[in-house]
């Protein structure tokens, strides 16, 4: 859960990224999400980059990879930032970190190329603020691709039981369909370009690995059962 959300869902420190990597479910199902929004936000070379509710800084680590000519993560949490940082420092990346909130984004309008918020909004109760904000600081003709929690899968009923169970997280979080997520960008008079689903298989790792070759066709398939939504949206050129 990113750390730009945490007065809604409790406190998520680096540590808890650091655990779910560790464990071969954690690992396939952050491959399959990373790789869709990485998809949907090429290309990249070039492009001035910002990644909102970073985290300790793995996507923004890729997308310096991939060539993209300024990059900067953006959390709330200043431990998640001092991660980001680490790991940046340990691959001489020139990423540049910030702290703020999604909803007041320190950058001036029409500043970047790319936008990504992954995980994030799920965790807001208005989230349309956000969004809007997402949209100002996006050059007309750029992109934003947001990853969101699907509301039709069985990730999401266990997370709900979770909530249910006395889990802070979970109980904050809100789920979405694709025709919602289409909603919000629309409200910020945002074109939409695509939505795909990713990690259709339940939250055990051998399904996870049976069925990981097979989650990109079905994400081109269907959104239903997803339980990880990615759009790509793309702001007007001025008139």
């Amino acid at each position: 859960m990113p750390a730009d959300a945490a007065r809604y869902a409790g406190e998520v420190g680096p540590e808890v990224y650091a655990k779910w990597r560790s464990t071969g479910l954690g690992l396939i199902t952050e491959e399959l999400e990373q790789r869709l929004i990485l998809e949907f936000a090429a290309p990249v070379r070039g492009e001035r980059i910002l990644d909102i509710g970073c985290g300790d800084g793995t996507l923004t680590l890729a997308f310096w990879k991939e060539g993209a000519s300024l990059v900067i993560g953006c959390d709330s949490d200043p431990r998640m930032i001092a991660a980001a940082r680490s790991l940046a420092a340990r691959h001489k990346a020139k990423i540049g970190y910030v702290i703020g909130r999604a909803e007041q984004l320190p950058f001036a309008d029409e500043t970047f190329d790319v936008l990504t918020a992954v995980t994030l909004l799920c965790f807001f109760p208005e989230p349309s603020n956000a969004v809007r904000e997402m949209a100002r600081v996006l050059r007309p003709g750029g992109r934003l691709v947001i990853g969101d929690l699907g509301k039709w899968s069985l990730w999401a009923v266990s997370r709900r039981i979770r909530g249910r169970l006395g889990s802070d997280t979970w109980r904050a979080a809100r789920f979405r369909t694709a025709g919602e997520l289409r909603a919000l960008a629309e409200e910020a008079e945002l074109r939409v370009e695509m939505i795909r689903g990713a990690v259709y298989y339940p939250p055990v790792e051998l399904l996870a690995r049976l069925m990981a070759p097979v989650d990109p066709l079905l994400g081109r398939t269907t959104t239903l059962g997803a339980a990880f939504l990615a759009m790509r949206a793309t702001k007007a050129h001025a008139t």
